[in-house]
C-alpha cells in the first residue's frame, strides 16, 4: 500500500449497516431474520453486545441434515471467505422452516470465531490480518462492539482511489 493508505482508517471504508444476531435466538427465530432481510449470514453477539462468532442460513442447513455433526465443525466461516453479501432468493425460502420446539439456539450452531479489527486501524493494518488470516472480511469494532465490516474489497477500493 502506498503511505497515503497506510495511513488511513478502518472506520473511514468500512460498511457500517452490520445486521447481527444474538447467540440466544432459536433457530427459526434466525432463520426469519435471515430470510426476511435476503442475507445469508450475520455476525452473533452475546447479550452484552460483544461479538461471539457468525452464523448462516449453510449452518442451518448442515444443522437439519446433520444434527450430531454440527459439533465437530469449528473451521473458519464461509462468510469470511466470500468477498460478496449473499443474497437469498425468494424461492428457498420455503426450505428454511424449522420447528420452534426444536430448542436449539443460534449459539449450538455458530462458528465461534471472530475475526475483527479496531476501528481506528490502519487500512495495511486490516491487509495483515486478512492476509495471515486468508480470510476476505473483518468485523469492525469500537470498544469491543461491531460498528462495521470492511472487505478485501473494501481496501482494494480505497487503494485505487488514493
Amino acid at each position: 500500500m502506498n503511505p497515503s493508505s497506510a495511513r488511513t482508517s478502518v472506520g473511514s471504508v468500512m460498511k457500517r449497516d452490520v445486521l447481527a444476531v444474538d447467540a440466544g435466538w432459536s433457530l427459526e427465530e434466525l432463520a426469519r431474520f435471515l430470510l426476511d432481510r435476503r442475507i445469508s449470514g450475520a455476525p452473533v453477539v452475546s447479550a452484552d453486545g460483544e461479538p461471539v462468532g457468525v452464523v448462516s442460513l449453510t449452518d442451518v442447513a448442515r444443522f437439519r441434515a446433520a444434527p450430531e455433526q454440527q459439533a465437530e465443525r469449528r473451521d473458519v466461516h464461509e462468510y469470511y471467505l466470500h468477498t460478496l453479501e449473499g443474497q437469498v432468493a425468494a424461492e428457498e425460502a420455503p426450505g428454511f422452516h424449522l420447528d420452534e420446539a426444536s430448542g436449539v439456539t443460534v449459539e449450538e450452531i455458530m462458528t465461534p470465531m471472530v475475526f475483527e479489527v479496531a476501528e481506528d486501524a490502519t487500512l495495511s493494518e486490516a491487509a495483515d490480518i486478512m492476509v495471515k488470516g486468508r480470510i476476505h472480511r473483518l468485523f469492525v469494532t469500537r470498544e469491543n462492539r461491531i460498528c462495521g465490516v470492511v472487505s478485501a474489497l473494501d481496501l482494494l477500493d480505497a487503494l485505487r482511489q488514493d
